[in-house]
């Protein structure tokens, strides 16, 4: 483990910044926290984590994916992607750490998906531990541990130091970069501040709350529950609650004519919105309620079937603090299955 003074931690920026493009979180304008790339005198932003979860980095909201140009019969496929770069994310939290394990599943199997599976090997995830775990926070739930954000690289801040641990090759090759600003420390030199995030965790409103009741082979056992027609009942289908998942992986893809040729893009899509995947028959899913239970159903029941048990909700409580109508998977877990602690 290796270790600095908060003081210096702009100079680890820094040093990080003349390799590779470094994105940390700052506020923004609206109040909330967003990454945005490190140049000096940027400030981190102290807030617990981002509006929209690091996913953007590897899967964005939009992305080119090639160019048409047509001469009479014949036509031209251009690869619109520029040429891959290293680039370093920091402050990531132990939650968004673990979407990255749901979407790899989905991406990085074959065929695999080339354009996030670029972005992937030439990113570096530094992970940093929950110091201040908010009420909304749910990740141990789904056995995510705050106090061990498995990133490339973990590390732990204090009042006074930040402590980093390489986890792979890739982090131990970032952290032998900086190490003439980094001192070597023992390795249970951040178990102080590690018991104060158990401590906080402990007292979190919904530290009891449970996936009893969900996971694989369970569709037959609630898809027909009469609860989901009460749960929906006021859900808007704004598709707030997809945006700002770290684990939500739709996308559209359309054709967009520039007037010099056509651009193929796609963009995140939301399984709540009523014209989501419809074709020329209609749309398979007519009600809210379908939807509804569609998007839970997929998180709590159908991902862990086809996935080794996991669940493709990590607790991070971004669907909690932006649902307008406060309706969000941890009520839902509630009603259907495993209950929180009052």
């Amino acid at each position: 483990m290796r270790k600095c003074s908060l003081d210096k931690l702009d100079l680890v920026f820094a040093e990080i910044a003349k390799n590779a493009e470094l994105y940390l979180p700052v506020d923004g304008s609206d109040g909330g926290a967003v990454y945005q790339k490190w140049t000096e005198g940027t400030k981190r932003s102290e807030k617990l984590n981002t509006v929209k979860s690091p996913k953007d980095f590897f899967f964005p909201q939009t992305e080119d994916l090639m160019a048409f140009k047509t001469e009479g019969k014949s036509i031209d496929v251009i690869d619109t992607r520029k040429a891959a770069e290293d680039f370093v994310v920091f402050g990531v939290r132990a939650c968004d750490v673990k979407a990255f394990d749901v979407l790899d599943r989905v991406f990085m199997v074959e065929p695999q998906d080339s354009y996030y599976t670029t972005k992937r090997e030439h990113g570096v995830i530094i992970a940093l531990a929950c110091n201040k775990p908010s009420e909304t926070c749910f990740c141990k739930t789904f056995g995510i541990d705050p106090k061990e954000p498995m990133g490339d690289i973990s590390a732990w801040e204090t009042d006074s130091e930040i402590f980093f641990k390489a986890n792979n090759e890739k982090g131990e090759a970032l952290l032998s970069k900086l190490s003439g600003l980094l001192a070597d420390c023992a390795d249970d030199a951040a178990d102080a501040q590690k018991e104060k995030i158990d401590a906080i965790m402990d007292k979190l409103p919904l530290k009891g709350l449970t996936t009893e009741g969900f996971g694989g082979g369970k569709t037959e056992e609630l898809f027909n529950r009469p609860e989901w027609a009460e749960l929906s009942e006021s859900c808007l289908g704004c598709g707030t609650c997809t945006f700002v998942c770290p684990t939500c992986q739709c996308y559209d893809i359309k054709d967009f004519n520039t007037g010099n040729g056509v651009l193929r893009y796609r963009c995140w899509d939301s399984c709540m919105y009523s014209d989501f995947t419809k074709m020329a028959h209609g749309n398979n899913r007519l009600t809210q309620k379908e939807r509804f239970r569609q998007r839970f159903m997929h998180k709590l029941v159908y991902y862990p079937e086809n996935n080794d048990g996991l669940f493709s909700c990590v607790g991070c409580g971004r669907c909690l603090a932006k649902c307008p109508i406060s309706m969000n998977i941890a009520k839902v877990m509630k009603k259907m299955g495993g209950k929180a602690s009052e």
